[in-house]
């Protein structure tokens, strides 16, 4: 089966003014249509440049190299205009923090409806059904008025709903989920989390799968991607990974999770320095 996402041999260079810093290196990765990977690190692990570097949207500090190709064409030689056409109706992004991404003074009818008008070519009124068709798809129905309402009158994991219903409504065949349900309670977490999977299914999407929770995603993802400092540490079938991790970093993320029952004083605390490969 041809691959609908295939990365290989990703470096992200940061310039400074007195040095360049290698935030991501040589990192490969293939996802297939109806499947999900994920990519788990913890905070400055790469996996969030990874990710917009895919999208097209790094920071002008940020030089790519290696190759993307997504669908066949390859992306960081492609023109930025016509990269551009691609986010939205092939590409679709869930932001970590919707309370940043959405526009406070507009409201999420607005939101919602302007890319549809621009890649699907809709008029308003229809922009706007379909807007309340995806809301209803994530589960907001149309009483709950969300089309009119401002981010800040919405709760958390409404916000997160409205966010994936954005990132679908132009009907994308990739959908990147970063840190998708930061700063969410556990139950919300996991609809949030079912929702994606269910969307996946239903839409046949291809799913990234951003997160620092090894245990939270692994009952979401087909395969795994485990990194720290840039660097992959492990990869495999999720399956495999969590029962059997063959990296000391990974062993470390399991064990450092708390379980349901679990009774410590404290939990262990993992040495990123016996694994950190930046010094190398």
């Amino acid at each position: 089966m041809d691959k609908l996402l295939s990365i290989r041999n990703l470096n992200i260079d940061i310039l400074g003014e007195d040095a360049t810093s290698r935030v991501v290196n040589d990192f490969c990765l293939d996802l297939e249509e109806g499947k999900t990977v994920g990519i788990v690190g913890e905070s400055g692990s790469g996996k969030s440049m990874t990710v917009t570097a895919v999208m097209g949207i790094l920071p002008e500090v940020a030089v790519p190299s290696g190759e993307i190709y997504f669908k066949g064409q390859e992306l960081l030689t492609m023109p930025m205009k016509q990269r551009r056409k691609l986010a939205g109706p092939e590409m679709g992004f869930i932001f970590q923090e919707p309370m940043s991404a959405l526009h406070p003074t507009i409201t999420i009818g607005k939101q919602m409806i302007r890319p549809m008008k621009k890649h699907l070519g809709l008029n308003t009124k229809q922009a706007r059904d379909r807007a309340t068709e995806f809301l209803d798809m994530v589960g907001i129905p149309p009483e709950r008025g969300v089309l009119d309402s401002y981010v800040h009158q919405l709760s958390g994991g409404m916000r997160q709903r409205v966010m994936i219903a954005m990132a679908i409504s132009c009907n994308p065949s990739l959908l990147i989920a970063d840190e998708p349900t930061t700063a969410l309670d556990t139950t919300i977490q996991k609809q949030i989390l079912d929702l994606i999977d269910r969307l996946r299914d239903e839409l046949n999407l291809g799913v990234i799968l951003i997160s620092h929770d090894l245990g939270l995603i692994s009952n979401y993802t087909d395969d795994i991607v485990v990194m720290l400092d840039g660097y992959e540490m492990e990869r495999g079938a999720t399956k495999e990974v969590v029962s059997n991790p063959q990296s000391g970093y990974t062993k470390g993320l399991l064990e450092a999770a708390p379980k349901l029952g679990m009774h410590v004083d404290r939990l262990p605390v993992i040495d990123r320095s016996l694994y950190s490969r930046k010094a190398d």
